[in-house]
């Protein structure tokens, strides 16, 4: 069972939240916080398994928060659910250690399957957001000066390894990347650990911020779940 704690200001939201999560067969609700200070003090008691943190609360704010139970947790996953979609508030909610990050207008099946995925060693993040992502990230010239000063080298990336990492970035899961590029699920988390080497992060979630901002996410026109979808 993973046991998870939900952190919300919103009774409502914080009730339904919890409602999808005692819903689910895998898993049980242990804990709940109406603010960041809670959700950090509810960490230190329970030490949960996932996090479903709301990024703008009262007291502490869920970035911070998210700072905070990374520090006295580190084993424990923050999955981020906001009705922020913006490229700033994903890549503050990632860098502070949270392994995912999707709307609030995501069904439960999504939220539940959001939370399985970053128990596991996936990166959900709903797919808009990873647009505005990628979108940010190619033309932001200050940002990508940054990065690329601080990087000893550019990573050559071998074409399949390139193709991963694009269905990464644009919030596929490992068994959906696996699936499309008929390969397993072990070979797609062998293809990350490597990418992960090559740009010297220390997970998957550092992966995509280091690949975008250095360029190597390829844009898109249209997102490609959309497409399938209107198809």
């Amino acid at each position: 069972m993973l046991r998870l704690v939900v952190a919300d200001d919103h009774p409502i939201m914080r009730a339904a939240l919890r409602a999808y999560v005692d819903s689910a067969p895998d898993m049980e609700c242990i804990g709940e916080a109406a603010n960041g200070l809670e959700v950090v003090e509810v960490v230190r008691e329970t030490r949960p398994d996932v996090v479903i943190m709301d990024l703008k609360m009262p007291e502490m704010g869920g970035v911070e928060a998210t700072a905070a139970v990374m520090a006295i947790a580190p084993e424990t996953s923050v999955l981020a659910v906001t009705t922020f979609s913006s490229e700033g508030h994903a890549l503050q909610a990632l860098n502070a250690g949270a392994k995912g990050y999707i709307v609030k207008d995501a069904t439960a099946d999504e939220v539940l399957e959001a939370v399985r995925q970053v128990h596991g060693s996936s990166v959900p993040i709903s797919p808009d957001v990873a647009r505005r992502l990628e979108f940010n990230a190619v033309n932001e010239a200050e940002e990508f000066s940054v990065a690329l000063a601080g990087s000893d080298y550019l990573p050559r990336i071998p074409p399949r390894e390139s193709e991963v990492l694009n269905l990464l970035a644009r919030g596929y899961s490992n068994r959906e990347i696996a699936t499309r590029m008929v390969l397993t699920e072990g070979a797609i988390k062998a293809h990350l650990g490597r990418l992960c080497t090559r740009f010297g992060v220390r997970d998957r979630v550092q992966l995509l911020i280091r690949a975008t901002q250095l360029g190597f996410i390829e844009p898109e026109l249209e997102d490609e779940r959309d497409a399938e979808q209107s198809g």
